[in-house]
C-alpha cells in the first residue's frame, strides 16, 4: 500500500487566513485523489514544526474538515481521511494537468511571475465563469 502524504505550505500574502489556506489544501488534495480514504494526515505537532504556527490553528483546520465529514480524528493515533472529493472526470486530470504546465511554462517566458500568472488565471476563471452564467 502506497503512503501519501500531503505538506502544507502557507502563503502569507494571500490575505487567506493560515487554517483556512490548510482546508483548502487537504481539499484540493481530497479533489485531485493525491490524497484517498484511510490516509493520515500530518500530526498537529508536526505541521507545527514545519510553519512555525500555532498549535490551535491547525487543530482548527482540523475540526473544520472534521464537521465537513471528510477526516475523522482518532484520539492518540491521528486524524485520517475518511472521504474523498475525487469525480469521474479524475481520468482526464492527467492530460489537463500536461495542458496546464505548458500554458504555464508559456506564461513564465513571456515574462510572467507567479503573482501576474495567478492574477491572470483568477480574472479568467471569473469572466468565463460569468459568461457561463449569462
Amino acid at each position: 500500500m502506497e503512503i501519501r502524504v500531503i505538506e502544507f505550505h502557507l502563503d502569507g500574502r494571500s490575505g487567506v487566513s493560515p487554517y483556512l489556506q490548510i482546508v483548502q489544501q487537504v481539499r484540493n488534495a481530497l479533489r485531485l485523489g493525491l490524497l484517498q480514504q484511510g490516509d493520515q494526515l500530518p500530526t498537529v505537532k508536526d505541521v507545527v514544526a514545519q510553519l512555525a504556527i500555532n498549535p490551535n490553528t491547525v487543530l482548527k483546520a482540523y475540526r473544520e474538515l472534521e464537521r465537513d465529514g471528510l477526516v475523522a480524528a482518532r484520539p492518540g493515533v491521528g486524524t485520517f481521511v475518511t472521504k474523498t472529493l475525487t469525480d469521474n472526470t479524475l481520468a482526464a486530470h492527467g492530460p489537463l494537468r500536461r495542458d496546464l504546465r505548458r500554458w504555464l511554462a508559456k506564461a513564465r517566458r513571456a515574462g510572467l511571475d507567479d503573482e501576474s500568472i495567478e492574477a491572470l488565471f483568477q480574472t479568467t476563471f471569473r469572466t468565463a465563469a460569468q459568461e457561463d452564467i449569462a
